[in-house]
Formats: structure tokens, sequence, C-alpha cells
């Protein structure tokens, strides 16, 4: 067995969530003057916390956002995944199916996680399978969030880990803490958009489907038994 662990970030990963996040934040900016496009929040948010988003905005474009912007941004948020949210095809079975430990790692804030994975049937990752951003001083792209998600789950060499990434910032995160990291490039998000990888955050390899997961990735799966 060539890792320990799997970590696995939850939105673009686990869920078909950030086009969705995307398309609701380029829309929220426009009302309030400032005009972004996808391809944008895709190269400067993408794995980001929410309060690293709102912080660059503020300095970007020079925008004091209203008191209640964040309340308002959410609550339309959850209505919009509660609508239209779905599970990546075929995660469940590979999460039926994997022959060691798995966590989730995400920036999402911990209530957005874990309404998103009770949301697609996938509540069993929630509790202590689950890190946020919130739990570490420093978000992706510094490796903090994933070093102690490993620590928790009681790993010790970062080599032995393997971390399924969709953003150029989980990359990094994920290289910088000694972890392999494969990108997952089958979110809606992605779709018909060139991959651009600078050079500090080149994945170990990619796949677009997690029917392939095993394949790519080999040595993971669970031994069948015979009777």
């Amino acid at each position: 067995m060539p890792y320990d662990l799997v970590i696995f970030d939850c939105d673009g990963v686990l869920i078909d969530s950030e086009i969705i996040s995307a398309k609701m934040l380029v829309d929220e900016l426009a009302k309030l003057g400032v005009t972004i496009d996808l391809d944008y929040v895709a190269l400067h948010f993408l794995g980001r916390s929410y309060p690293t988003v709102m912080n660059q905005i503020r300095k970007e474009f020079g925008l004091n956002l209203p008191a209640d912007f964040e309340d308002e941004y959410r609550q339309r948020l959850m209505a919009a995944f509660e609508a239209d949210l779905q599970i990546m095809p075929h995660v469940k079975d590979v999460l039926a199916h994997l022959d060691l430990p798995y966590c989730v790692a995400t920036s999402s804030s911990p209530r957005r996680a874990q309404t998103s994975l009770h949301l697609v049937g996938l509540g069993a990752l929630t509790g202590p399978l689950l890190f946020t951003s919130t739990m570490v001083a420093k978000g992706k792209p510094e490796p903090d969030l994933f070093l102690h998600a490993m620590a928790t789950m009681g790993i010790r060499d970062p080599s032995r880990c393997l971390v399924i990434e969709d953003s150029l910032n989980g990359i990094r995160a994920a290289l910088t803490a000694g972890m392999k990291v494969w990108r997952f490039t089958g979110g809606s998000h992605l779709a018909m958009r060139l991959l651009e990888e600078p050079e500090d955050a080149r994945p170990h390899g990619r796949f677009a489907s997690f029917a392939d997961f095993y394949r790519t990735v080999p040595g993971l799966r669970q031994k069948v038994v015979s009777a």
C-alpha cells in the first residue's frame, strides 16, 4: 500500500458545488458594481476561504461590502445548493471501496461543508472526518490544514498521504505539506477551461472521473476475498 491516508477536498471534488457558488458570487458582486467573470473566480478564489476572498475583493476593487452581504450571500447559496447541488458521479463507490482511512479537508465554513455533504448523502464524512480552514491559522495555499488533518488522523509521514484536489491553491498546499496530490478535473467549473498549472502548482497526476480513480491510483481498492 503506497499511502496511509487519502485527504479529499470537498467543493469541486466530492460535490459539484464550485460552479454554483462562482456564478452566485459573480452575480452578487455585479449588483455592487464589481464586474468579474468565472475565469477570474477560478484563478483567484478557487480553493480559498470566504474571508480570504472578501479581503481580496476589498483590496483589488476598493469595495467596502455591506454589513449584511456575507449573511445574505450564504443564505442564497444554501438555497441554491438545496435546489441544485449534486454529488460527483462515482464518488460513493470510491469511498465504499477504499482500503485505507480517508477524510475531508476544505476551505469552506463548517456549516456550509456539513450542510453540503448531508445534502448529497455524504453525511458520514462530517464529524471527526471533516476538517475546515477554521481549525488552523492559515488556510490554503498554506499547508496547515492538510498537516492538521494528517496529525489528527494519526499519520506522521506526509509523504504517505494522498490529496485529491481541484484548485491550484489546494495543490500548492498539498505540495508544500510534502504530500502526493492528484488533480480532479471533472467538476463543472473546470469544463471547457484551459487547465493552467504554474510550476508551484503541478500535481503528480490528474483524472477527470471517479470511475477511473482506482485505475489512476492503483493499490487503494479493497481486495475481494473469495469464499
